[in-house]
């Protein structure tokens, strides 16, 4: 029984006492937060996850007008932005469209023929192509499909189209072929320029020659007065500048007709159209889109010689018709850009 007094000392401790109240008090508190823990956790409703969820063709078709115009102004972009391309995919595929756009860029009115040229250029690039919605300025920003544009409807309201820019502003001053207007023109040029270039890069000028792109819009520019002084500032642009209307006028010199158009407008003279007419044979050749050859006339076919030939002699035919094509695309391929192999006996 001696250790009950040690043990009654040390209760009486006040140390040991509030120790004691200290690890009571921190028990019963940890108790009670994990108790509380579980009852929120319990209490908690979870969300369901949104099942991911389609627009298929159906629930596009079944879209109305009025319900479309409402999502292309939601403040979500994304629902604004397909909704934009469910239009775009209509208007593409709709004839009237086309033709109610086509009709709006030859309207006198230069706000309505602004207005149908942006929705045109954003139907491309809203339909599934490369082609972005902000109009590409710079050179080379080409985009895909505009095939519905490839007729002759279409290239006679883009020349039209142009014709009519001609009174919203004043031709800009071509005297100085250091200097590159391209960059200057107005949107509305622009516009149908970048269309007119896409469409004969891929199937040749030979409808735009027809839809008189030349008289009407090309030899109205401030080339001047005096015939010498309009071909002598052409044949400076065409050499010394590098942008759109450089690019389809190359194109336009690829065809017979194109030639004779530039050649009537005073821009070329008659020698030089004449010549390069008789140069055109010598451009159907690998690097010219095949698309573009139904716009370059052929020459009438000449029946093949059947002379008999020694080995000899067809070596040297072969040896001499073996030849470089020297050019890098910025002017029509010419005899001057052709390097033929020397025609020594000692080859």
């Amino acid at each position: 029984m001696g250790w009950i007094s040690p043990m009654a000392s040390l209760a009486r401790d006040e140390r040991v006492v509030l120790l004691t109240i200290g690890l009571a008090t921190f028990g019963v508190v940890s108790s009670v937060i994990t108790a509380l823990v579980v009852i929120r956790d319990d209490s908690i409703l979870s969300p369901a996850q949104p099942k991911t969820r389609y627009i298929t063709q159906d629930t596009e078709d079944s879209l109305g007008v009025e319900t479309l115009e409402k999502l292309v102004a939601h403040p979500n972009y994304s629902i604004g932005e397909i909704a934009t391309k469910i239009i775009c995919d209509r208007a593409v595929n709709s004839p009237e469209a086309m033709k109610l756009l086509l009709y709006g860029i030859t309207r006198p009115d230069y706000d309505e023929r602004i207005r149908s040229l942006r929705a045109l250029a954003l139907l491309p690039g809203m339909s599934g192509s490369s082609f972005v919605s902000e109009m590409p300025l710079e050179k080379g920003a080409g985009f895909e499909g505009l095939s519905s544009l490839h007729n002759p409807q279409a290239y006679a309201a883009l020349v039209k189209s142009l014709e009519l820019s001609l009174g919203d502003f004043e031709p800009p001053s071509l005297e100085d072929y250091h200097w590159d207007e391209y960059y200057l023109r107005d949107a509305a040029e622009k516009f149908c320029l970048m269309f007119i270039q896409e469409l004969v890069d891929k199937n040749g000028a030979s409808m735009l020659v027809k839809a008189k792109f030349v008289e009407k819009w090309l030899a109205k520019q401030d080339w001047g007065t005096d015939p010498l002084e309009r071909r002598q500032r052409f044949a400076e642009y065409m050499a010394y500048k590098n942008n759109r209307i450089v690019d389809i006028v190359n194109r336009i010199r690829h065809s017979r007709r194109g030639l004779r158009a530039l050649e009537k407008a005073g821009l070329m003279a008659e020698s030089l159209a004449r010549r390069q007419m008789q140069e055109l044979p010598d451009l159907v050749m690998e690097f010219i889109n095949p698309d573009v050859r139904e716009s370059i006339e052929e020459p009438d076919s000449q029946a093949p010689r059947t002379r008999d030939q020694s080995v000899e002699e067809q070596r040297l035919r072969r040896q001499h018709r073996e030849a470089m094509v020297l050019n890098d695309g910025t002017r029509p391929v010419g005899r001057q850009d052709i390097i033929e192999r020397d025609r020594s006996p000692l080859d």
